[in-house]
């Protein structure tokens, strides 16, 4: 019934991340324009954020930010996909409708591609001392203040190096810290300054959890190569103005914190009634199928998913989320057609870390690889993504 009276409904896509902009092309191009796409973000733009540690290129940069931006009026020109910009106030999941910008939207199917937000656990001081990169402004912020920071530290012989202090030993902390270590800051300032100080505090989790042995440890060697300290199995218990303050009572003075220790589904994710996981995330079904009325699907870092082959949790990465928007997008065209939906089944097709400007690790198929070529293949990823971002397209190279 609810199908129904949904029926001449577009399929409503919230978020144009990675996830939402894959959904949005995948249904055009399966549907063959058929099914009608409106595409929901605050923003007329998306974002590269598996880009946004590169504070280096974003300081050289200035202002002029269009590297990191890809338009959605021009992905989605003369295509079936309305792209429309405004905030999603409110999804009302039983009654087929999401509200944006105070206006009711009506929807046949719904895609939820909200992404994930900055988690601090309830730190104190952590939202308000620290800086972070999960968003191009913000990462902007934190390339300005690094930039200055450097600028104010002239290589004077015997002068006081800058000290950064980076929390969270995941994939993001870690390519931020080797980042850092390893811009030639000298050259982007045009005067002698002194290399900073990087701490990289991995909390209680093992330093990048999930990845293969053999890449952590590379990383590890690669970090240690560019100076940057690594303090693991301490978590943060408050954090000061230019002061972070660790668990065993150690206090690391610093110029600036940057914060990269974890991330959750947004608020608005959060207050659906419906099955949570871990940060608020939404525990979807093997279909990618949220719990409750037909047609409402979730994508990408705003979800929780086990494997059903491995029971392993499939991981918030952007290959992932492109790889579960094809799915989903073939499941809304199935649904409008009466045929039945298929599982996810996620297929890591290989895993890539940047460790400073020219080094990197990770493993794809049985190789490992590291140094200039693994950081050649991550650079090449990287283009690959931003290209298929830039045609609406999908990425199948990883």
């Amino acid at each position: 019934m609810v199908r129904d009276a949904r029926a001449g409904a577009p399929l409503v896509i919230l978020g144009a991340g990675y996830a939402g902009l894959s959904v949005a092309e995948e249904v055009r191009r399966r549907s063959r324009g058929a099914i009608p796409v409106t595409l929901v973000d605050r923003h007329p733009v998306h974002v590269l954020r598996t880009e946004l540690y590169q504070l280096g290129e974003i300081a050289s940069a200035g202002g002029d930010l269009a590297r990191w931006l890809v338009p959605l009026a021009k992905v989605f020109d003369r295509s079936s996909v309305t792209v429309r910009e405004g905030t999603v106030d409110a999804i009302d999941l039983a009654g087929g409708s999401v509200r944006v910008d105070g206006t009711s939207l009506p929807f046949g199917d719904l895609a939820i591609c909200l992404g994930n937000v900055a988690s601090y656990y309830g730190v104190p001081g952590a939202a308000e001392n620290t800086s972070s990169v999960y968003r191009l402004s913000a990462a902007q912020r934190t390339a300005a203040a690094v930039r200055e920071i450097e600028r104010a530290s002239p290589g004077l012989p015997g002068e006081q190096r800058p000290r950064i202090v980076v929390v969270g030993g995941g994939s993001t902390g870690t390519e931020l810290a080797a980042e850092i270590a390893t811009t030639d800051w000298a050259s982007i300032l045009g005067q002698p300054v002194r290399p900073p100080d990087v701490f990289l505090l991995t909390g209680s989790l093992p330093f990048l959890a999930g990845f293969p042995e053999r890449v952590i440890d590379l990383a590890r060697q690669a970090l240690r190569r560019a100076g940057v300290t690594i303090i693991p199995a301490l978590n943060v218990e408050r954090v000061e103005p230019h002061r972070v303050h660790l668990t065993d009572g150690t206090v690391l003075a610093c110029d600036l914190a940057i914060w990269c220790a974890g991330l959750e589904a947004p608020g608005l994710v959060r207050g659906l009634a419906v099955p949570h996981g871990r940060g608020g995330r939404i525990s979807v079904g093997p279909t990618l199928e949220v719990p409750g009325p037909p047609g409402i699907f979730a994508v990408g870092d705003v979800i929780e998913l086990r494997d059903p082959e491995t029971g392993v949790l499939v991981p918030s990465t952007a290959q992932a989320a492109m790889s579960e928007a094809r799915t989903a997008a073939r499941n809304v065209v199935a649904r409008r057609a009466g045929r039945p939906l298929e599982p996810y089944r996620y297929r890591e097709h290989g895993i890539l870390v940047a460790l400073g400007v020219r080094r990197a690790a990770g493993r794809v198929g049985p190789l490992t690889l590291w140094g200039n070529p693994a950081r050649f293949l991550k650079r090449v990823v990287e283009r690959e993504y931003a290209r298929s971002a830039g045609r609406g397209e999908p990425s199948r190279l990883l």
